[in-house]
């Protein structure tokens, strides 16, 4: 929560502005019981005793002045609960405006930080559990700096100014009244502490549930492809039912607060009530005392009853906080190495040296004793079956991982001794189930990297997307709906590469990018990036179940659960390595489309 709370000082000044003007009303409030008190005992009932049956002269005298005096008591309460409302209202508005600034700065760090999370740390986090802290978790947050700043003033001083008024009016009564506070205050603070473990399981059932949903509006139409609309619903309805006994456990636990305090002060108002006769009856106190107190006990009690909320509230923000503090103050794995731990060596190119790793420091390794190298302005192709570590080789070559053994170079320099941005700016990438956003086709190519328009219509022409996006009556200002479901999927693919190609990086990646595109296009795309893209020596890395993706690199990885059993030029490999030609001869009968 400490760190949460930190969001608060940069507003510290307007807050102790709100904080005046909600005490000031609020103590406004509080006069109101007391001047009530005063018309009863100090205007009406004197006038009842000296007030002649017959209103003579001067007792009509009295109570025209005892009128006049009334009315002016009352247009006091008036002005007093006219500022009371005005000030309360006043000090809300800051309040909503203080919690709403404070959410978006957390908000805002909370989500640059997980875009500056490591994979690894997505992974352990998990993308629902971090879509959950952004929204609501965050939203606890606001309503707890909202509340605390509203019932968290007003509450403690109609506690406090209450009490200390009622000793005034009637000491005896007041000893009656705060005899039942204490077991009000065991009752809240009991419910409370186990209140706060159970939220944090409510949080968790809800990134369990916004997995699901996540996972089936992804999937939506292999879903519905595939019949398993059934399936899936049944799959929500586990988990939602699992959401629902969670909140049904916290609630049931939660609930049981405001009933217990409307039992203590139902009690606490009924013994008042009955001392408080007997009092009056043997002469000790007065009916206006008692007429005040009991709506000094009110106010008490509708105190103590926002307390409840206010602890209610504090349990859910304190589970809250403490899931946003873990990504906050999650540190950096990735961190820059300095040259001298890994010394730069006088060579040009990618080099993997012996790299092994598995995910999660797991002793599985995913890539075991990989070594090759590329020479710059090369053409790397990676095949190999599904689960081979195609993927993790491009992924510890951009550093989104660090390997576990080994090193993984850039014209000579480790990766880990390259700073992130200037690492990740030598890469474009293309993937094959990449995004689109619901934009303009030449802002999904320019993707805010400010390119000139020139850029954009290169990358699109050497990515073979300019023949039909000139088709388009808007040409690059055609409107893209999210996930590009207005194109089809081998346009979106040239999309991704044209977008990876755009700002000229020193190394483009290609993974599996061209899978949904047609053998003739495919060749057209090789072509453009052998004439384009390796001419101006830029290096090209291209990951592909197809031969024919990789047929013309300069060098050919061959993949096997992990180990790299081969590697040449084709011609080599058709030669040397009979998975190789196995593939090639299923997929093509060692023909390929040039």
């Amino acid at each position: 929560m400490r760190t949460v709370l930190a969001y608060l000082k940069p507003h510290r000044r307007y807050m102790c502005l709100s904080l005046t003007i909600k005490v000031l009303g609020t103590m406004v409030e509080l006069a109101l019981p007391y001047i009530l008190s005063h018309i009863i005992q100090d205007v009406i009932k004197p006038m009842g005793a000296e007030v002649s049956p017959d209103l003579a002269a001067g007792s009509r005298r009295l109570v025209m002045w005892a009128g006049v005096m009334i009315v002016m008591w009352a247009v006091i309460m008036i002005i007093c609960a006219f500022l009371g409302v005005l000030g309360n209202v006043t000090a809300n508005r800051m309040a909503a405006r203080t919690a709403k600034d404070v959410a978006r700065a957390v908000r805002h760090d909370l989500f640059e930080r997980t875009m500056r999370l490591s994979p690894a740390q997505t992974d352990a986090f998990t993308v629902e559990s971090l879509e959950s802290r952004l929204t609501g978790d965050t939203y606890n947050i606001h309503q707890f700096i909202n509340s605390i700043q509203r019932m968290g003033v007003r509450a403690p001083i109609l506690l406090i100014g209450g009490l200390t008024i009622t000793v005034t009016l009637d000491p005896v009564l007041t000893l009656v009244m705060v005899a039942v506070l204490p077991f009000i205050f065991i009752a809240v603070y009991g419910i409370t502490s186990r209140g706060l473990p159970l939220y944090t399981r409510v949080r968790g059932a809800v990134d369990s549930m916004t997995r699901v949903v996540r996972e089936d509006a992804q999937g939506i139409r292999v879903i519905k492809a595939l019949s398993k609309t059934d399936y899936e619903c049944r799959r929500f309805d586990r988990e939602n039912a699992s959401l629902a006994a969670v909140e049904r456990k916290t609630n049931a636990t939660m609930s049981v607060a405001n009933p217990l305090m409307n039992l203590f002060m139902n009690l606490g108002i009924t013994a008042v009530v009955v001392v408080g006769a007997f009092r009056v009856n043997g002469g000790s106190s007065e009916p206006g005392k008692i007429i005040a107190f009991i709506q000094y006990f009110t106010l008490i009690s509708m105190a103590m009853m926002s307390v409840s909320r206010i602890f209610l509230i504090i349990s859910k923000a304190s589970a809250s906080a403490n899931r946003i503090e873990e990504v906050l103050l999650t540190p950096e794995d990735l961190s820059v190495k300095p040259e001298s731990e890994y010394p730069r060596r006088a060579e040009e190119g990618i080099v993997f040296d012996h790299v092994s790793f598995g995910y999660n420091g797991s002793s599985k390794e995913v890539v075991n004793d990989i070594s090759f190298s590329l020479p710059k302005g090369g053409t790397l192709g990676i095949i190999g079956a599904t689960g081979s570590g195609k993927t993790t080789l491009l992924s510890l070559l951009m550093r989104f991982y660090d390997v576990n053994e080994g090193s993984v170079r850039i014209d000579g320099r480790d990766v880990r001794t390259i700073p992130e941005h200037e690492l990740h700016s030598m890469f474009g990438v293309a993937m094959q189930n990449d995004f689109i956003c619901a934009d303009t086709v030449e802002e999904n190519i320019n993707f805010g990297r400010g390119l000139g328009h020139g850029d954009i219509v290169r990358a699109a022409r050497i990515a073979q997307a300019e023949e039909y996006i000139e088709h388009f009556p808007e040409k690059y200002e055609r409107m893209l709906t999210a996930n590009g479901t207005n194109i089809s999927g081998g346009q979106r693919q040239r999309l991704f590469i044209a977008r990876a190609i755009a700002a000229r990086p020193q190394i483009l990646v290609l993974d599996d990018a061209s899978s949904a595109l047609d053998y003739k296009t495919d060749a057209a795309l090789r072509r453009a990036l052998r004439d384009e893209i390796a001419a101006e020596g830029g290096s090209v890395v291209v990951v592909a179940q197809r031969v024919s993706s990789v047929m013309n690199s300069d060098l050919i990885l061959v993949l096997d659960g992990g180990r790299l059993i081969a590697s040449g030029t084709h011609d080599e490999l058709m030669e040397n390595c009979e998975v190789y030609r196995e593939i090639s001869r299923s997929q093509m009968g060692g023909a390929f489309l040039e």
